[in-house]
């Protein structure tokens, strides 16, 4: 039987800090106590020690498979490279965003798609990755072959979350047209001429597919018992075609009353770590601290930016008076969690997965020292 005790820290649970020692025995957390002890172990110095961060939506893994225009990098070292940026960042449970479908007329095939997750399935398996991996097939309800992909990553691999994006000119995210033309004029470097022919195939895509593309999705999902996460609701309309999917998570939504109304129907809402650093939204949409002010912002996500994660949970416990440093903690640790099903971490607790990282905080920028998955070292 492996034990470790970590003593001397400020253990941020989910309603307090305390100064004490957390003991640990194969794997998962046995004591938490508050006070000093003479029992030997290691000593945290008083930094903090948190849950590991739970991270249910992250892109970044595409730069790592794509760094240049096209540019493959192999899967096997690109995740790899991932991974010991989401461990450093005190990630230690990531859901990997798999995109399915072609956003922009161009992007992952299902042979790329197929391959990622081939790379993942087989670096878990043979013990080379610091976070616990799962996947979040991210789905392009209105491009042509996002039902293709989306089944053939179900029907070969274990998806444990699927989101439902629909980035149609002039809608959601991009309900200003010229949001849109900024944000995919840079992107893509077309010119006017040929942004205007790109605009007028997706609102041909959006008329044809949507509406079959997404009931398609909406039960697949559940046929197969995949969380089901919304993207980027904007009205109270969009909000309530996710409640009659079952949605249990709304990522992103772009105004205070889609946030709202997703809060009052118990759909977890999620927002970008980036946002919160940032000061606001980079395509001008509703910010992450506007809704943590009104009490409905439950999880952050770093998005982009896997290091966002934890500076943003610190930030947005410095910044709102309201809302204790515990209280932003749970937003990237229990509250993630338990809108994922995964009820077995998040939180220092007796029975809980050993998931810890130790952090310093300096200057205001929290640091994360140490982490452990399981109990095992792995930063």
């Amino acid at each position: 039987m492996s034990e470790m005790i970590l003593k001397n820290a400020a253990v941020v649970l989910p309603d307090a800090i305390v100064t004490g020692t957390v003991v640990v025995k194969d794997g998962v957390i046995r004591e938490v106590a508050s006070g000093a002890t003479a029992v030997p172990g290691e000593d945290m110095g008083g930094d903090y020690l948190m849950p590991g961060l739970v991270e249910l939506h992250t892109d970044h893994l595409e730069s790592h498979l794509q760094p240049r225009p096209k540019v493959r990098w192999p899967a096997a070292s690109a995740i790899a490279a991932f991974d010991a940026q989401i461990a450093a960042s005190g990630i230690t449970t990531v859901f990997d965003c798999i995109r399915a479908g072609r956003d922009i007329d161009h992007g992952s095939s299902k042979n790329d798609v197929m391959e990622t997750l081939g790379a993942l399935k087989k670096a878990g398996s043979q013990g080379l990755l610091r976070a616990e991996h799962r996947v979040h097939v991210r789905c392009e309800v209105c491009v042509e072959d996002v039902i293709e992909i989306t089944e053939g990553a179900v029907s070969a691999y274990p998806v444990h979350l699927m989101s439902l994006m629909d980035h149609t000119p002039g809608a959601r995210q991009f309900r200003a047209m010229h949001l849109w033309r900024t944000y995919y004029g840079g992107k893509t470097g077309l010119p006017a001429e040929e942004l205007d022919k790109l605009i007028a195939r997706k609102l041909d895509q959006y008329n044809r597919n949507y509406a079959t593309h997404r009931k398609h999705l909406v039960a697949l999902a559940r046929a197969n018992g995949i969380v089901l996460a919304s993207h980027d609701d904007t009205t109270v309309e969009h909000v309530e075609e996710s409640i009659a999917d079952e949605v249990a998570i709304a990522e992103f939504p772009t105004t205070l009353e889609a946030a709202r109304r997703s809060h009052e129907a118990g759909v977890k809402v999620v927002m970008g770590a980036p946002n919160v650093v940032r000061g606001g939204s980079h395509s001008g949409n509703v910010a992450a601290e506007t809704l943590a002010r009104e009490g409905v912002l439950d999880v952050l996500s770093s998005d982009y930016v896997p290091a966002s994660l934890l500076v943003g949970a610190f930030e947005i416990a410095r910044r709102i008076d309201h809302i204790s440093l515990p209280e932003a903690i749970r937003t990237v640790t229990l509250n993630p969690a338990k809108a994922s099903g995964l009820d077995d971490r998040g939180e220092i607790a007796p029975g809980k997965r050993a998931d810890l990282v130790r952090v310093r905080v300096v200057d205001d920028l929290p640091i994360a020292r140490e982490v452990y998955r399981e109990g095992n070292r792995v930063v």
